[in-house]
Order: C-alpha cells, then structure tokens, then sequence
C-alpha cells in the first residue's frame, strides 16, 4: 500500500453514489452507485426509508474497498439530499430505529397548511430577518409541525432529528451532530445570524426533540466505531466528517466557494448556489450558510428537472438515454413550438407554489417524443433563468457559472442552459458531484487538499448568439405562462389531493 486515499459517499434523490479518490492528486480510483426510489403515498408526500441509506454505504464501501492495492483509506466523507426530517427516538438502540419514513426537502409540500399558520405565528418578516430563509417547502418546522398535527404519536416518542448526512455519520461513528449548513436549511429552528439554534422557535414547533450539536461541514463527527467497522469493512479509528446537503457539496467539488461564483447542479432536480460576500436574503430565495466556515450563500432548487426528462423517458418506452438526447438535438431550438412549464412537482424557487403543476403548451399531432424531450430540456434552462435573475435582483453578483451533475454529460443540456440563459459555463473535469465534493472536505480534514488542484476546468460551454432573440421572446412567453394558467392548474392540484372538485 503506498498511497493515501479519501473515500465520499452521497445519498441521492434516485440512488446513492461513492468514489473512491487519491488525496494528493483528486484522481479518482473507484466509482459505485445504488439506485433506489422515494415512495410517493400521497399527493405531494415523498419519502425513503432512511435503512436503506446505510444498507447502500455498506455495499458501497465494500465494493469500493474490494482491493485495497491503491493505498490506505484516511478519512471518510457523507453528503445527502437536504434538509430531510428523519426522526429517532433516544439512547443508543432508540437512535438506530427511525420512527417513520423520512420526510424529505422541498418536493414533499405536505406542510402547506403549516407553513401558512406558522408564518403568522412567528411573523413572516421575521423569520426571514433570522433565518436568512422563509418558510417554504424546502423549511424543517413545517413538517416537525405536520407530524406533531398528523401523527401525535410519532411526535411524542421523536427525540433526533437526522438528515441523510448526519444519518450516515451516526452509523459510523455513534456521534449526534449536524452541520450548520443543513441547520440553517432547519426554518426556522437556527438563528444564521448568532450561528446557532433559535430555541423559542424549536420549542415552539417541537418542544421534546434534542436538537443535535452543531459543526461544520468539514470538521471530524467522529471516528468509525468497532461496531461500523465490522459492518463496513472500513478500519476502526478511521477519521469521518460531519458532511452537508449535497448541493453544497456539489459546490466544493468544483471549488466554486468565492464570491461572485454560481454552481448549477444538473440532476434529478436542479440546484443553484450563489456564493456571496454578504449577508442576502429573500422571500422566494434561500439565504443559508456556506460549507465553510465564514462562508454565506443564497440558494435557489427547481422541484425536478431530470425527474422531467425521466419521466418522459419512461412513458416513451424508456429508450436509450442517448438515442433520445440525438432526437432532441434534432428537434432544434424552441422544440418546434413547444413550450413546457417543468412543475410536475410543484415548484420551489423562485415562485414558491406547490401547486404548480407542469404545462405542455403548443402541442400537436406532428410533435415526436424528441420535440417532447427537447421541450423539457427548455423548460429547465428557462427555469434556470427565471432563478439567476431573482438571485440578481437579491444582491448576488454572478460572474462566474460552474456546472456539475450527471446531466452535464452529453453536451447538450449545458448548450441550452448557456443559450437560453446567455451565460457561459465552465465544465470541470470532474462532474461527479455530491460523492467527490464530500471526498474533497475528508481530504482537507486530514491534510491539504485543493479544488484547483483536484479538479480543473475541462471546457467552456459559450451561448450561441444566433439564438438569443429566439429564445428571449420564449422566455417571455415562459415567464406569461403561469400566470395564465395558475388558476387552472390550483384547481387541478386540489382535487388531486382530494379536497374538492373540478366545476
């Protein structure tokens, strides 16, 4: 054994992924992924089993540590989607055993009512002046909220509070911590002003949960446990960080951490983070914490993107990935006059509206699913769009776009984005995401490690010209479309979840 190697791992919407990577040089050595889905009981209600999270580390870290000829493990980093409600009860067996699915972040808009009656409880101004956040979807309290009204008796035995992250460093190390990241995502339980929990607010909302102490992103949980290391194959005393949402991940991994920079993550659903100089915030944007320490940044999550195309991609009789991408390329620009809202879950930022609901306007008898791909490929670059110029007209500075995510692969997702948002893109060598992003903070705990270094800008995805007059009228045309149809579309969603009917 001669090297020193960095093992991250990553708990997705649609699978859990790990990688394996050389410390000094980032290079990665290994690569393993677990598919698995959320469960959808009701309207606007997702969910996952979060047993399943550390049954995927465990088979993760035994096919990546198969053969152990590259070097020796150092330190283990955790990422996941985020914020997530996951609750425990207490003592060291309660902690292991959650007490129902795991709620998950803003596409399970469950606690619509909550978010409305605490709003006016706590003052919505002011849990935006404290929280750097409104309460939305996205929020934590809300659905602590929805459990205590839904299910008392869940409520009551609920002592933990985990998110994917933490879920997974707790199983290795036996520690209870969450990262200040992910706390400031738990709206409106952390004051991101004084950098710590709000108790009146979290007393409020759930007087008997113990709230986790608070580290950074980077900084040690702890160390694999006798226990963990038997069920893992990693080696007892082996250093773990605290780890974060993965979004932010996502940003270290392509060092996208100064000012003025805007990582766009291409995936299931698509993630925007700003990194700012000061203090923002926004009623219908995220103002959160960084990774690191002294960092800040302001947010915005579309509810899907790759969940869109996916979903097309399955009705059309789930076609090679490949053969589809060339039919939309084929299809052109403006998808031979579709225009698609991509609200199939609802929507987070920058328009706030779980019931949203997804638009296909223009379609005709002559329109093939590549048009109908194309379209949804459209839909997110303008909703993209839509959410770069509600960061501008926050305060962020956006000079610099770095794209990461599977769906930069290919080419021509990250082609649209650039022309229909008019900005270039960098494409880093590297475009794992969340697994390497988490590799990366587990280096810099153990030693020196740099984004720079680790993973350097591939190519450039410049805007073509020729179409931006195109697509600036279809943004327009984008931009009337919800309105014009929100009316419909409320009615929709209502009788959807049961509460009324069409007239």
């Amino acid at each position: 054994m001669t090297g020193s190697l960095v093992l991250g791992v990553d708990v997705g919407t649609s699978s859990t992924k790990g990688v394996l990577v050389e410390r000094a040089s980032g290079t990665v050595l290994r690569t393993a992924v677990r598919a698995h889905e959320v469960s959808r009981p009701r309207p606007g209600h997702v969910e996952m089993d979060p047993c399943v999270w550390w049954t995927e580390f465990r088979e993760i870290a035994g096919e990546l540590l198969l053969s152990a000829a590259e070097g020796r493990v150092e330190a283990v980093g955790v990422s996941g989607m985020g914020p997530c409600v996951v609750l425990t009860g207490d003592g060291p067996a309660g902690a292991e055993e959650p007490l129902r699915p795991a709620i998950l972040y803003g596409v399970d808009t469950r606690a619509t009512e909550q978010i409305a009656r605490l709003s006016d409880e706590l003052g919505a101004e002011a849990v935006l002046d404290r929280c750097g956040s409104s309460l939305s979807t996205q929020a934590v309290g809300p659905k602590l909220a929805w459990v205590a009204e839904h299910e008392p008796a869940v409520a009551g035995r609920a002592r933990r509070l985990y998110m994917p992250s933490s879920w997974l460093a707790s199983r290795l190390t036996g520690e209870y911590v969450l990262d200040h990241h992910s706390a400031s995502q738990s709206v409106p339980l952390y004051d991101s002003r004084a950098l710590e929990w709000y108790e009146p607010w979290a007393r409020h909302i759930a007087p008997r949960l113990e709230l986790p102490p608070l580290r950074w992103p980077g900084e040690l949980a702890g160390a694999v446990t006798a226990r963990a290391a038997e069920q893992t194959g990693l080696p007892e005393g082996l250093p773990v960080i605290t780890g974060t949402v993965d979004a932010w991940s996502e940003a270290v991994s392509v060092g996208a951490q100064r000012p003025g920079d805007l990582m766009i993550m291409y995936g299931t659903t698509m993630f925007l983070v700003a990194t700012t100089g000061e203090r923002l915030t926004a009623p219908n944007l995220w103002g959160t914490l960084g990774a690191y320490p002294g960092t800040r940044s302001l947010a915005g999550g579309m509810a899907t993107s790759g969940a869109v195309t996916e979903w097309l991609r399955g009705i059309a009789g789930a076609p090679e990935h490949g053969e589809l991408l060339a039919e939309a390329r084929r299809s052109g620009p403006g998808a031979r006059g579709l225009l698609m809202l991509p609200y199939l879950a609802g929507e987070r930022t920058p328009i706030a509206d779980p019931d949203a609901r997804g638009v296909i306007a223009g379609l005709t008898l002559e329109h093939t699913r590549g048009d109908l791909h194309r379209a949804a490929l459209e839909a997110t670059a303008h909703g993209v769009r839509h959410n770069i110029a509600a960061l501008r007209d926050a305060g962020a500075d956006l000079r610099r776009i770095v794209a990461v995510g599977g769906g930069t692969q290919g080419g021509l997702w990250t082609q649209i984005v650039s022309d229909i948002t008019g900005m270039e893109q960098e494409i880093p060598s590297v475009t794992l995401g969340a697994s390497y992003g988490a590799a990366l903070l587990a280096a810099q705990a153990v030693g020196e490690a740099d984004a720079a270094r680790w993973n350097p800008v591939r190519e450039l995805r410049a805007p073509d010209p020729a179409l931006r007059e195109r697509y600036d009228r279809l943004h327009r045309l984008y931009l009337d479309l919800y309105p014009a149809t929100r009316p419909v579309v409320h009615e929709l969603a209502a009788w959807q979840r049961g509460l009324g009917r069409p007239q």
